[in-house]
């Protein structure tokens, strides 16, 4: 596999971890001024679709497959899993909990996808290998250095004068404990149903490769299947009503730069590279989150911090390694049996 073909897939996952480190900013503070979970999650929905459905038409119009009754079947469910419940899971845990707390337990998806998908067979580990043993210790690294991020701060590394109150202190003490428990138990099982999107997009990929279409159906689907839910929940319209540049900037922003660009992304590299790969580089969004903090809102960088950083880029360094390795052990196996054949053929 050459370098650039490495590069690309971790690129695009930077760019996605980019994207959704500002939403998670932005979707806080609509959350926190009123805005409906559900119509949130309906009309970004809404403006993905309208984003993607004319790129998707004219780009993938000769090389999009037969649209049959099982292609409707894996991407209506992906709405639901990746979509729906996974959005609304992480906007209501949210809204209960704190910024900080929601980006550290998102950082167990990657342990879930693993552990989903090796007794399915969907990802295979050897652990009397180096690639086998790097994957578990990488995955396990990552998880444990984006966790420090968030319980442990240390010393500060810079002089820097916070202008924002401290989140996690405060958010601790005038938040009930009931609420902090729920919102952590949805934002643990929001992670569960992300997994579960990532190992489904994975098969969905090989039988509807088109990745622009398959996302536009989605954000449709998507957009129907919470707008029904908001009719059948909502008994006063106000609550589709957007108030201020904030929630109007959040939902365009959400649709159209995590929905739309962000799960093409997301889903092109499930195909190019599987769903552990992906769900791999979900720990990231905490440092980028921490490098906003630092450049944009004058947060202090804490020890914590970097040590955490530290580790969950070595983690994903071990597990990209991992399965760079085993990419060119199953690239070499074929060759060396092509090879072998040709010379027990006789000369003609």
């Amino acid at each position: 596999m050459g370098l650039m073909e490495l590069l690309k897939p971790v690129a695009a996952m930077l760019a996605f971890d980019t994207l959704f480190a500002v939403m998670t900013v932005l979707v806080k503070k609509a959350l926190d001024g009123g805005l409906n979970p559900i119509v949130l999650i309906a009309l970004r929905q809404l403006v993905a679709t309208v984003f993607l459905a004319p790129v998707a038409y004219f780009k993938e119009r000769s090389a999009r497959p037969k649209f049959t009754k099982e292609i409707f079947a894996y991407l209506f469910m992906s709405a639901l899993f990746g979509a729906l419940f996974a959005q609304y899971l992480f906007f209501l845990g949210l809204s209960y909990t704190t910024a900080t707390l929601a980006a550290t337990v998102s950082n167990m998806t990657p342990v879930f996808t693993f552990l989903i998908a090796v007794p399915f067979q969907l990802e295979t580990v050897d652990v009397w290998t180096k690639a086998g043993l790097a994957k578990i210790t990488g995955t396990l690294t990552s998880v444990g250095g984006a966790t420090l991020l968030s319980l442990y701060k240390g010393a500060a590394l810079t002089h820097t004068t916070s202008l924002v109150q401290e989140h996690t202190g405060n958010g601790t003490t005038t938040r009930s404990k009931g609420r902090w428990m729920l919102g952590s138990a949805l934002l643990l099982v929001n992670c569960i149903t992300f997994s579960l999107w990532l190992l489904l997009q994975g098969k969905l990929t090989k039988k509807y490769p088109a990745v622009i279409s398959s996302t536009a159906f989605m954000t449709l689907f998507s957009s129907l299947q919470a707008g029904a839910l908001a009719l059948t929940t909502q008994r006063h319209l106000s609550v589709w009503l957007l108030r201020g540049t904030m929630q109007i900037g959040t939902v365009l922003f959400a649709g159209v730069g995590v929905s739309g660009l962000g799960y093409v992304l997301m889903t092109w590299c499930i195909e190019k590279r599987g769903p552990v790969f992906t769900a791999s580089f979900m720990p990231l969004i905490q440092i980028i989150a921490a490098v906003l903090d630092l450049f944009i809102l004058d947060e202090q960088l804490y020890l914590g911090s970097v040590v955490g950083a530290a580790l969950v880029i070595g983690g994903l360094y071990l597990l990209l390694w991992g399965k760079s390795k085993e990419a060119s052990s199953v690239a070499i196996l074929p060759a060396k049996g092509v090879i072998e054949d040709t010379e027990k053929q006789p000369n003609m």
